[in-house]
């Protein structure tokens, strides 16, 4: 009887040996199957034949491995990171298993979802496992960049162009940080180098091309904002900052088909560079006195961000345009609808006849004399020069000190000088206790409309 229940005892182990056996052997080969069908193209049956491995063994994690490497390959990357994130908190990695080499992919796919804490501790765990492996300190200078995190990410960026001199990425990165951080010498070296290291590293023309804006070099700063044009993540940026160039040239129409390209780009109108092209796109309509154009704009603006720069005054400046034709006219009509409109407000609100009218830079200036009676027709007339200016900015004291120089030469009794926007305090300042009378828009606005009467 003893002799049976051990010949039992001893058939029960030897069978649960012999499946054990068999599932050692076998399990590697299934999971090899996978790698296989993966290399095929077959993403479907490749997680099919994982997830059937991991019904039967859990914590069979090369089965785990290769199931997210399907699921990325089949573009269904939240599946994946569940995968990867599973792994990571249960596996022992070993050869079957490189933990390098998941860390890696691990990262990447952290950074898709932009957990960027996560992603970061994943490559300052590769930087000890794989310390010479440049790209690794490229990446997590990346991650630290985009986290504003800008000394860290420079450390992470020298590193790498320690390991790798001829870097074009990492020494275009450093000289991005450098920049920003107004090291301007140091900032163009790199960027210099860069160009050298790859002439197609076109991100590194928009900071050169920066740079020589800043240095007043307009022409050299467009030449490298077409070259940083070929960048699509720089295009619309290079786009606005060449019409900016444009504009200071007093280029306009040149400006305004570049910030009408920058706003094309964006589809869907909500990127904040957009907001800018928008900004500048309604300073140039502005300046060319296409008024309701610019207030269209700033609308557009004003709608997704109230704050943003001068928005809301700009608009409250101008609400007066809906229901003021007079002065709607004097700022949107044509030069010589724009003269006769002066002359008639100098003629009929200041009894003042104009007898020479010329345009000016943003406006007009008027020569006159008194519209005196026939009575005093024998008598000599006292002349008075007259300035309009219609540019959206508030007058400088140097255009006042301009006007009442030309207005002594002409041995003018007064001047008047007539804006359609303010005066700054130094221009008023300037004014006081001189022969010249400073009418801001208030003013204008029912001088104009005495006038039209």
């Amino acid at each position: 009887m003893i002799t049976i229940i051990l010949t039992v005892v001893l058939a029960v182990v030897v069978v649960g040996l012999s499946i054990v056996v068999v599932k050692t052997v076998a399990a590697p080969k299934r999971v090899e199957e996978i790698k296989k069908l993966l290399k095929q193209g077959k993403n479907q049956s490749a997680a099919k034949l994982a997830k059937q491995i991991i019904a039967k063994d859990p914590k069979n994690y090369q089965a785990h491995y290769y199931l997210g490497k399907a699921y990325l390959a089949d573009n269904r990357d939240e599946l994946a990171l569940m995968e990867y994130k599973n792994i990571n908190e249960n596996a022992l990695f070993n050869e079957t298993l490189p933990e390098v080499q998941f860390r890696k992919e691990f990262a990447s796919l952290l950074m898709k979802f932009n957990q960027k804490e996560e992603a970061l501790r994943e490559y300052l765990l590769l930087s000890k496992q794989d310390p010479n492996d440049a790209d690794v300190f490229f990446n997590a200078g990346k991650i630290s960049e985009q986290m504003n995190r800008k000394d860290l990410a420079l450390g992470f960026y020298k590193k790498c162009v320690h390991l790798s001199p001829k870097n074009a990425k990492a020494h275009a990165a450093i000289g991005y940080i450098l920049f920003q951080s107004k090291q301007i010498q140091e900032a163009k070296k790199e960027l210099d180098l860069a160009i050298r290291l790859n002439p197609e590293t076109y991100s590194c023309y928009y900071y050169i091309g920066k740079l020589l804006k800043d240095s007043k070099d307009l022409g050299g700063a467009v030449k490298a904002f077409d070259k940083a044009q070929r960048d699509s993540e720089y295009k619309q940026k290079a786009l606005i900052e060449r019409a900016t160039c444009f504009m200071m040239a007093n280029r306009v129409d040149n400006a305004l088909i570049d910030l009408q390209r920058a706003i094309e780009l964006d589809k869907s109108g909500t990127n904040s560079d957009t907001m800018y092209a928008r900004y500048f796109l309604a300073a140039c309509y502005e300046k060319t006195r296409k008024i309701q154009k610019a207030i269209e704009n700033w609308e557009i603006i004003y709608k997704q961000n109230k704050n943003f720069r001068d928005v809301a005054a700009k608009l409250s400046e101008y609400k007066d345009l809906q229901s003021n034709d007079c002065l709607k006219d004097f700022l949107t009509c044509s030069d010589p609808e724009f003269l006769e409109i002066c002359k008639n407000l100098a003629l009929k609100s200041l009894k003042l006849k104009a007898q020479q009218a010329d345009l000016k830079k943003s406006g007009c200036q008027l020569m006159c004399v008194e519209a005196a009676s026939d009575d005093w027709r024998n008598m000599r007339k006292q002349a008075f020069l007259l300035r309009f200016y219609r540019d959206p900015e508030p007058v400088e004291d140097v255009i006042i000190r301009e006007v009442l120089d030309q207005a002594k030469a002409a041995n003018c009794t007064k001047a008047y000088f007539f804006t359609s926007s303010a005066f700054t305090r130094t221009a008023v300042n300037f004014a006081e206790n001189r022969p010249i009378e400073l009418v801001s828009k208030e003013k204008l606005e029912r001088l104009l409309e005495d006038a039209r009467k």
